[in-house]
């Protein structure tokens, strides 16, 4: 393939302009990626590994951050659930194109209570929810026409009334031990601080781009 490597014009990152955690710094950089009309700022890649270190990478949404972690929310059945349950270690990325920079945050899930996975998914449009009770993710289906018949039959069955929250569903939080910040820089000598998780506070260190 053509060498297709890009210039990069934005301005650096330095030490002295993050924010104390981890966290106020993302929330800084999503407001403003946000500001900046990313296409879908909340949108990451969770990667994830099986108990036999076999890794898997899908794209998720952020549906949560605070000092405890960040927030998605899916089927357990699903090869995500399945391995995070079976090895909790995982890894998040975010990747904001216009603003030329990425996050990367590794660390470890936890499932979410039953009664923070309901709230979220009351929240949640109607049809979102029926979604969720359709087929087990991830397996096989012969045909479109089986989830469009099995979405039909669960309009009629929960028709006028509130839907479940499905036994199958949930959420994680992932609480990061290493969180880095990416900022694009000209002739590859980009700006990478991480936050790196210590006994009493975050520590701050520079890598090598």
């Amino acid at each position: 393939m053509a060498d297709s490597k890009r210039e990069y014009s934005h301005s650096g990152l330095a030490e002295k302009d993050l924010a104390r955690d981890p966290f106020r710094q993302f929330d800084r950089w999503l407001q403003e990626a946000e500001a900046a009309r990313e296409p879908a700022p909340q949108a990451m890649i969770l990667a994830t590994a099986s108990r036999q270190g076999r890794p898997s990478a899908r794209a998720m949404r952020l549906r949560g951050v605070d000092g405890r972690g960040f927030v998605f929310f899916s089927s357990h059945e699903s090869r995500k659930g399945r391995d995070l349950e079976g090895n909790p270690h995982a890894a998040l990325v975010f990747n904001w194109a216009v603003l030329e920079r990425q996050v990367v945050i590794e660390g470890t899930v936890t499932a979410l209570a039953r009664e923070e996975c309901a709230a979220f998914f009351q929240s949640r449009p109607r049809a979102s929810q029926l979604a969720a009770w359709g087929l087990s993710q991830s397996t096989l289906v012969p045909g479109r026409q089986v989830l469009e018949t099995t979405l039909k039959a669960l309009e009629s069955k929960y028709a006028g009334q509130e839907v479940p929250v499905p036994p199958h569903w949930g959420g994680w939080r992932l609480a990061p031990e290493t969180v880095e910040f990416w900022q694009g820089r000209r002739n590859g000598l980009h700006d990478r601080l991480r936050y790196r998780r210590g006994p009493d506070a975050w520590i701050v260190e520079r890598l090598a781009p």
